[in-house]
């Protein structure tokens, strides 16, 4: 039994929620075994992510980047393709912009600077997805395995650029601090109930990259073309769809959007590259686009979920000493599980009840 004999409202809304809920009372009977309350643990960490201004922004700002990594992952799915290397894009992304602005943020205004910036993220992003997507469409070559072994080259990549970056007279692996021209507006002027915060306009972009992704994939030929391609490449070979030319550009474009996760923290926060920004964004996109169903919605409920978790575990592990960081990232590892490996779990039993209902 399979999400496929299920009704579209089942598969898309009430199996991923029963998989979340499993995998919160799993993370529940984990707490209980550190010594403490999971009820008031999880009043903490909502009141401290959710319910408390300025943790909201916060929340919010994590989401941000969120939603690009799991748009990143989500656009490659539905053409079949597994990108686990968007932690390697969003690092060159992050290269690419910053390229640019040590080269332009003494010459150009912010108006002009900053749309430049954002495209040389994306511009990157696509073109480290690129060898891999031509290696699958031309070569064969699995796209997991080459995009976990990017992940890696971008990774050491960066080691070695960053040194060539370091201001003289500084010992902080990162570039200089770009000027205030090239800084990404922040939110807090329309909300200035959410406080003095790193939420920023790339939030709204994050928004915008969702609408496109919602209209593109299922309102267009490219992206029928694209789901066709994810759902049986031999139909939509004899349908006249070139496989290899949708594998390519679909990684680009996923490539694209792995980048622009580095706008959210490099102009909008930390205002320099430093080494290991992406810090797992990359890889959290993917249990984004596994929870989410691929669905602008889904993805978007679940990066404010994920960054909620990152948000109000800061201070759930702050006021619960027994409760270390680690247990977020067992947490998320506990969502991937049940919403990956077993996203089928009550598939048949769901499907029996519904079945039940209808007699």
């Amino acid at each position: 039994m399979n999400q496929a004999d299920l009704p579209r409202w089942a598969s898309t809304f009430a199996l991923p929620l029963l998989n979340l809920l499993s995998a919160l009372l799993v993370a529940a009977g984990v707490i209980y075994l550190l010594g403490e309350n999971p009820v008031e643990s999880l009043q903490i960490l909502v009141n401290a992510a959710v319910l408390d201004p300025e943790g909201l922004g916060y929340t919010l700002f994590y989401a941000a980047t969120f939603i690009f990594t799991g748009l990143s992952v989500s656009v490659a799915m539905q053409a079949g393709l597994f990108n686990i290397g968007s932690e390697g894009q969003m690092y060159i992304g992050g290269l690419g912009l910053t390229l640019v602005i040590l080269a332009l943020d003494a010459h150009l205004p912010g108006w002009t600077l900053i749309p430049l910036a954002i495209a040389g993220s994306a511009i990157f992003g696509a073109a480290w997805a690129f060898l891999p997507g031509y290696l699958q469409a031309k070569r064969g070559s699995h796209v997991v395995v080459t995009t976990i072994m990017f992940n890696f080259i971008a990774a050491n990549l960066m080691n070695y650029l960053i040194i060539l970056m370091i201001p003289d007279g500084q010992q902080n692996p990162a570039s200089r601090l770009f000027a205030n021209n090239s800084w990404l507006p922040k939110l807090n002027g329309l909300f200035p109930i959410l406080g003095e915060t790193p939420l920023n306009i790339s939030f709204l972009l994050a928004i915008v990259a969702l609408v496109i992704y919602g209209v593109a994939v299922w309102r267009t030929t490219w992206g029928y073309q694209l789901r066709a391609t994810g759902l049986n490449q031999h139909a939509a070979h004899y349908a006249g769809i070139s496989i290899k030319k949708t594998i390519i550009v679909t990684m680009m474009i996923s490539g694209a959007l792995a980048g622009l996760a580095a706008v959210n923290s490099v102009m909008g926060s930390t205002h320099y590259l430093n080494l290991n920004f992406p810090a797992g964004a990359g890889f959290i996109g993917i249990a984004i686009a596994l929870m989410g169903r691929q669905h602008p919605v889904g993805i978007f409920l679940s990066a404010i979920l994920f960054g909620a978790l990152i948000q109000g575990g800061f201070d759930l592990s702050l006021e619960k000493p027994n409760i270390p960081p680690e247990t977020f990232i067992f947490i998320q590892g506990l969502i991937i599980l049940f919403c990956g490996a077993m996203e089928n779990l009550y598939a048949p039993a769901l499907s029996a009840l519904l079945k039940r209902k209808e007699k």
